[in-house]
């Protein structure tokens, strides 16, 4: 009966904590939905712009070279998805073919070999044949994508941190400890006592006490995030540069234009004088000059508005793991409501006297109702811990501009050599032996115990009922003792 009751137990917690840990999960999904889909329609509306203006703007300079423009943002979304890509260098690679095409298609009475386009791009980065445009595209769009990419994947690892968490499983002592809290009071013919508030608390405490260590980082993570939504605005911001790629390469298509003659003297000076095609038709005299069209920004307060509602709900989360014994106890469990003496204290109907333990593993050394090894962590909230740093340090090194290696950070078993002080090797035998057992039949008194311990801690597990109440005892636990977990 006790090994039913303390499984019973265990599994009513962890449901209570899984369901918990939902509605969180669920609060970072939509946001995470909600930016991306706002990121990516910002992106996605300079495309359609630059696909509805640029063949009336500039002709064949675009019409011939419109896959280069197309592969240009698709690279700028696989960057923004997190792909391993360097922004700079792939922005350099699409203004160095794009100036060979051009130049070629500006010149078509030259021969223009490859060994001289060459020559040419080596020589670009001086002349500066598209203005200033690349300069400022790639200061402001390299700010702009990684502000915005790494907020997004902060949610994604938030969310895939409160997951995995809340897989872990419940020890064998959190196990007892919580059948006396729910079911003991049955044993002596108590049922209507209901557990005293800051019992339960103590108990939760002990249960959850490796959960309670994820608050610093939890806490650090949330406030990056909050912080970096300071880069969304301005002229260097995800608002203003996201959906005005296009303007900036429209920009620089009318500066080659403007400075073509002074160009082709200075490629023509580093470079030698070409060839004349003799089948090439003459160098036209006028192109077409793109109109400039202003910066748009997207409907007004729509990032706003989603910036001012993802900084409360995560101000509101900050707290979640030290605050979830507290949550449980009073959300899921029929807590006393009456006077002090009157509630079920763990051995009989009265006042509750022990002190209420702190939050986190090192503070339950001496919880009076679960026994805690604060010297054996749980590895897996431990590399969960190490997730919530590395992408800190990632939302850090975005807010100060930097691009950064963006390699999934919610994989398992990544951050190694991060400073946990734990190899992976070793933390994976670790883990996996720990979830081995803890799916291994029981067939003793109680869970975790063998059955010679089982008989000596069967009689502490619960207070005594008289010889008279056995009965009771059997018929109460097959028939009426029922969870008090809402």
């Amino acid at each position: 009966m006790e090994e039913n009751l303390a499984n019973r137990s265990r599994a009513e917690l962890e449901t209570a904590l899984q369901d918990s840990s939902r509605v969180l999960q669920a609060m970072l999904a939509t946001q995470l939905r909600s930016f991306d889909d706002h990121f990516q329609h910002l992106l996605n509306d300079s495309e359609r712009t630059l696909q509805a203006t640029f063949p009336g703007a500039f002709g064949e300079l675009y019409t011939q070279n419109a896959r280069a423009f197309r592969d240009l943002y698709s690279e700028l979304r696989l960057y923004y998805r997190g792909a391993n890509l360097h922004l700079e260098e792939t922005l350099a690679e699409f203004w160095a073919r794009l100036l060979e095409r051009l130049f070629k298609q500006l010149h078509p009475q030259l021969l223009l070999p490859d060994d001289y386009l060459d020559c040419l791009g080596k020589q670009a980065e001086a002349l500066r044949p598209f203005g200033e445009a690349p300069r400022e595209l790639r200061l402001r769009a390299t700010r702009a994508f990684v502000a915005a990419r790494s907020f997004v994947q902060g949610l994604g690892v938030a969310s895939d941190v409160v997951r995995k968490v809340a897989q872990v499983p419940l020890g064998p002592e959190c196990s007892r400890a919580v059948m006396k809290l729910v079911y003991c009071a049955h044993c002596l013919g108590v049922p209507g006592a209901r557990p005293c508030p800051d019992y339960c608390r103590n108990v939760l405490k002990g249960c959850l006490a490796n959960q309670a260590d994820l608050d610093a980082e939890w806490r650090n993570l949330l406030d990056s995030m909050v912080l970096i939504t300071d880069k969304f605005w301005g002229t260097s911001g995800v608002e203003s540069v996201i959906g005005s790629v296009h303007t900036w390469l429209a920009e620089a298509i009318n500066a080659l234009q403007d400075n073509r003659d002074t160009l082709t003297a200075k490629v023509i000076q580093g470079c030698g004088n070409p060839k004349v095609n003799p089948q090439g038709p003459g160098p036209e005299e006028k192109r077409r000059r793109g109109k400039l069209a202003p910066r748009e920004r997207p409907p007004s307060g729509t990032l706003e508005k989603l910036v001012s509602e993802a900084k409360a709900q995560l101000r509101d989360v900050q707290d979640f793991w030290i605050s979830l014994p507290g949550t449980l106890c009073s959300e899921k469990m029929a807590l006393s409501t009456a006077s002090d003496d009157r509630c079920w204290n763990g051995m009989a109907r009265g006042r509750y006297l022990p002190e209420v333990m702190g939050d986190g593993l090192a503070n339950q050394i001496n919880n009076p109702e679960v026994e805690v090894d604060i010297t054996k962590p749980d590895m897996t909230i431990r590399q969960q811990i190490m997730q919530l740093k590395i992408m800190t340090n990632r939302l850090r090194s975005a807010y100060n501009g930097n691009d950064v290696d963006f390699q999934d950070a919610s994989d398992d078993g990544s951050g190694s050599g991060s400073g946990d002080g734990c190899l992976d090797d070793l933390c994976g035998r670790k883990v996996s032996r720990k979830s081995s057992s803890s799916r291994t039949p029981l067939t003793h008194a109680l869970p975790g115990l063998s059955e010679q311990e089982g008989q000596k801690t069967s009689a502490a597990s619960c207070p005594q009922p008289p010889t008279f109440l056995l009965p009771l005892l059997l018929f109460l636990a097959l028939t009426v003792a029922r969870p008090r977990w809402r």
